[in-house]
Order: structure tokens, then C-alpha cells, then sequence
């Protein structure tokens, strides 16, 4: 999930707390630093709040990132930040968010789900999209699952699948159901459409036209096309 009307600016370590969203969250403090990695030229500094959270899921989300973050980072964004942190937070409620290039993670959800590990493949891409400009959230997050779906590394043992088509949906479902619309179009249309939708969303140059400009067809007659004839082959890692 990425958090509505942030910009995707480096973490400034010298600041002790820098509230997010109007006050609600807040970054962890350099002191919580625990740990610094670097590899490839990408650095990870991870923050963990809960003493009990189990070290073979952590080094997994570590592994994860520096697995799926420069793959993601060589197709949509060779600019985006080098520098990020990842904050495991008791006091979270959700499952995980990300904004200023902090991706914060629940211990609790990923105890009870210990497989979920491309959770961290969707809140990394957040960190790649860095969309500064007013767009529709769900083909950002549909963009994100999308991401997971090519290049995920574990959804398969985490059970995590794109939904088949059924009526009712809409694109703008996002998430899950806009990934699988997506690659639909991809497969059908044009083979380049997410990178072209990712980058126009980043420069601040997307409208609604440019899914006609694209494919010849707008997003709501692509839609109909999908939903008239939704098959795909999937295959998951």
C-alpha cells in the first residue's frame, strides 16, 4: 500500500521522528537502526521494533529485497532511491504501507503469515513508482500486484494468486484485480503497456487518452473486451 499524497524522498536520517500522512505514523529514529546491509550497490537499514519477530522471516524479507528491488528498479526506474528502510512495527495495525522510502511491515501479520514474503515485491515498487504527480491509486496499486505477479518469489507457498475474472469487478478494483486486467492488456494489446502507464505516471503526463493512444481503445472499452474473453495462463514462483 502506498500512502496517499506522499512524495518518495530519501529517509533523512538526521531527523529523530518525521510524522507521515498528517501526523498518524511515524519514521523510526537513527538510534532504532539495527542493522545496515549493502549489496549491489542498494543499502537496507532495517528497524526492529519487536524483539520477538522470528530472524529467519526478517533475513527472508532482506533476501527478498535485494532479489525483486534491482530487478524492479532495471525495468521501471534506474533513478530511484539506493537508500531503504525497512521498519518492522508492533504499533502497526495493517499489513504494510511505505512512503518517504521507509516500507513498514506488521510482525503480526507476517507471523500469522510467515510465507507472505512478496509483500515485500508490492511495497518496494512503491518505492520504484516515486509517482510525485496526482494519479488514479488503483492502477498505482494495481501496477504494484502486477510486479508481484512477474516478479515474485514466493507467492506460490503464500497462496497468493491473481482472481479469476468475474462479474461485478471493475478495473478500478485495483490491487489483485487490475494486476490481472493489466497483463491482459499486456498480452493482448501491447506488450509494453505497464512500462509505458508506470513512466507516464511518474512524469506527471498521464490522462485517461493515454490508454487509446496505446491500444486504440479506451480503458473502459478494453474492459469489455477483457471481461468478454478474461483467459489467461498464469504461472506462479
Amino acid at each position: 500500500m502506498q500512502l496517499t499524497g506522499l512524495l518518495m524522498i530519501p529517509f533523512v536520517v538526521s531527523l529523530s521522528f518525521t510524522a507521515m500522512a498528517g501526523g498518524r505514523h511515524s519514521f523510526p529514529s537513527p538510534a532504532a537502526v539495527r542493522d545496515t546491509i549493502t549489496r549491489g550497490g542498494y543499502t537496507l537499514l532495517i528497524v526492529n521494533n519487536e524483539p520477538d519477530f522470528n530472524p529467519q522471516t526478517l533475513q527472508r524479507l532482506i533476501d527478498a529485497f535485494f532479489t525483486v528491488y534491482p530487478e524492479e528498479a532495471a525495468r521501471f526506474n534506474k533513478n530511484t532511491l539506493k537508500q531503504v528502510t525497512f521498519f518492522i512495527d508492533p504499533a502497526y495495525k495493517g499489513v504494510a504501507e511505505t512512503g518517504n522510502g521507509v516500507a513498514r511491515y506488521s510482525p503480526a501479520w507476517l507471523k500469522e503469515h510467515p510465507e507472505d514474503i512478496d509483500v515485500v515485491t508490492h511495497e518496494v515498487m512503491h518505492i520504484v513508482q516515486d509517482y510525485r504527480h496526482d494519479g488514479p491509486g488503483w492502477l498505482t496499486e494495481g501496477i504494484a500486484d502486477y510486479v508481484r505477479y512477474v516478479y515474485g518469489i514466493n507467492n506460490l507457498k503464500s497462496k497468493w494468486t491473481l482472481p479469476d475474472y468475474r462479474p461485478g469487478q471493475r478495473y478500478t478494483d485495483a490491487y489483485r484485480v487490475t494486476a490481472r486486467f493489466l497483463l491482459w492488456v499486456e498480452k493482448n494489446k501491447d506488450l509494453h503497456i505497464v512500462d509505458q502507464l508506470d513512466a507516464a505516471l511518474r512524469d506527471g503526463h498521464y490522462q485517461a487518452s493515454l490508454w487509446v493512444q496505446l491500444t486504440g481503445s479506451t480503458v473502459d472499452q478494453l474492459w469489455q473486451q477483457y471481461a468478454a474473453s478474461p483467459s489467461l495462463e498464469l504461472s506462479y514462483r
